[in-house]
C-alpha cells in the first residue's frame, strides 16, 4: 500500500487517531504505554492542516475498506483534551494535557515511567544507590539515561556497575521498594517479581547517554572492571553498526528519519556507511542528500553526536517492533 507522502508512521498514527471519534481514539490509547502516549500526543499537537487526500492515504494504510471523511477536526486542542480525559480520566489527563506526559493506571514503580527525568531524579536523589540502580533498571533505557545524566557525576559509574551485576529483584524487596515509591507519590500497588538490570540493561542505558558522558563512563569502567566493561561494549549498539542492518532494514529506517537529521549524522560517518545509505535511496534522493551534505558545511561534533543518537533511537524502536534487525558492536549477523 502506498504510504502517506512525507509522513512518518508516528504522524500517520496521529492523523488516524485525530480522524476518529474521541471515544474510539480513547479505546486505542488505553492499550498504549507512557512513551507511546507521549509520542502520539506530541505528534497530534504538532499536526498542521491535513489535506483530505492525506487522510484517505492514511486510512488505506490502516484499513482495507477506505471510508470518506471530511475533516479530522478543527478544534484540535479540545479534541485532544477530550480523547485523553476519556482514556485516562480527568485527574490523570491533566498533566499529559499540559506536558503530553501523565500518570497511568499503574502505581508505585510503574508510575515513574510516566514522569519526566527531572522529577524522577528528585524522587530518588536521596535514596540508597542500590535502590537508584533498581529504579534505573526498571525504566525505559532512554528515560533511565536522562535520569542518570541528571544524577551526580560521581555516582554514575557505581550505578552502572550495580545495574550490570543485578538480574532480578525478589518479591519482598520489590514490595518494599514499591512502598517507598508509594510513600513518595501517595499511591499504592500490589507487587510481583520482576527481572531487572543486567549487562544488557546497562548497555542499553549507556546507548542513550551523550557521547562524551558515555565515553567517560566507559573509560572509568575499564579502569575499575575491564571484563565487565568489555561485556557491556559487546552489547552496545553504535552508529557504525548501521552497516550490519540489511538493505530492507535500512530502507525502513530511512523512511522514519528526517533529511536534516541524516545530513548532520552522516558528517562523521565513514565511506562504507554513507554508500550503504545512498544505495538504499532512489538515485534522485541520494543526489539530493549528497548536495545537502555539501551545502551544510562544517558541523559541531556535539550536533553530529546528537543526530546520530536520534537515528539510533529510531533504529532501536523499529527493532523492538520487529521491523528491522540490529547487530551490536561485536555481534556477527547471519
Amino acid at each position: 500500500m502506498k504510504k502517506a507522502p512525507e509522513s512518518t508512521s508516528l504522524e500517520r498514527a496521529a492523523i488516524f487517531l485525530m480522524s476518529l471519534k474521541s471515544e474510539d481514539a480513547a479505546k486505542m490509547l488505553k492499550y498504549l504505554g507512557p512513551k507511546e502516549v507521549q509520542k502520539l500526543g506530541m505528534a497530534m499537537v504538532n499536526l498542521e492542516k491535513v489535506e483530505l487526500k492525506t487522510v484517505h492515504t492514511v486510512y488505506d494504510d490502516f484499513i482495507t475498506d477506505t471510508e470518506s471523511i471530511t475533516s479530522i477536526g478543527l478544534n484540535k486542542d479540545e479534541q485532544i483534551r477530550k480523547v485523553l480525559i476519556d482514556a485516562l480520566g480527568e485527574d490523570k489527563a491533566t498533566t499529559i494535557i499540559d506536558k503530553i506526559l501523565s500518570g497511568s493506571n499503574t502505581k508505585g514503580l510503574d508510575t515513574l515511567k510516566w514522569m519526566d527525568a527531572k522529577t524522577i531524579t528528585k524522587i530518588i536523589h536521596f535514596e540508597h544507590p542500590q535502590i537508584q540502580a533498581i529504579i534505573l533498571s526498571y525504566l525505559e533505557s532512554d528515560q533511565a539515561a536522562e535520569v542518570l545524566m541528571n544524577l551526580d557525576e560521581k555516582i554514575r559509574l557505581d550505578l552502572v556497575m550495580r545495574i550490570s551485576m543485578q538480574e532480578s529483584i525478589q518479591p519482598a524487596a520489590l514490595e518494599e521498594l514499591n512502598k517507598i515509591m508509594e510513600k513518595q507519590m501517595g499511591s499504592s500497588k500490589s507487587t510481583q517479581i520482576k527481572a531487572v538490570g543486567g549487562v544488557k540493561c546497562a548497555a542499553n542505558i549507556l546507548n542513550y547517554l551523550d557521547a562524551s558522558v558515555e565515553s567517560g563512563l566507559m573509560e572509568a569502567l575499564h579502569e575499575k572492571d575491564d571484563d565487565l566493561a568489555n561485556q557491556i561494549e559487546e552489547l552496545m549498539f553504535v552508529f557504525d553498526n548501521l552497516k550490519k542492518i540489511d538493505d530492507r532494514g535500512i530502507q525502513v529506517l530511512l523512511r522514519e528519519i528526517k533529511t536534516e537529521t541524516l545530513v548532520v549524522a552522516l558528517k562523521a560517518a565513514d565511506t562504507e556507511l554513507k554508500n550503504k545509505i545512498f544505495k538504499n535511496m532512489s538515485k534522485r534522493a541520494a543526489e539530493l542528500l549528497k548536495d545537502d551534505m555539501e551545502v551544510k558545511g562544517p558541523v559541531r561534533v556535539s550536533e553530529v553526536e546528537k543526530a546520530q543518537k536520534e537515528i539510533l533511537s529510531i533504529a532501536k524502536t523499529l527493532a523492538d517492533a520487529g521491523k528491522i534487525v540490529l547487530g551490536s558492536k561485536n555481534e556477527e549477523m547471519i
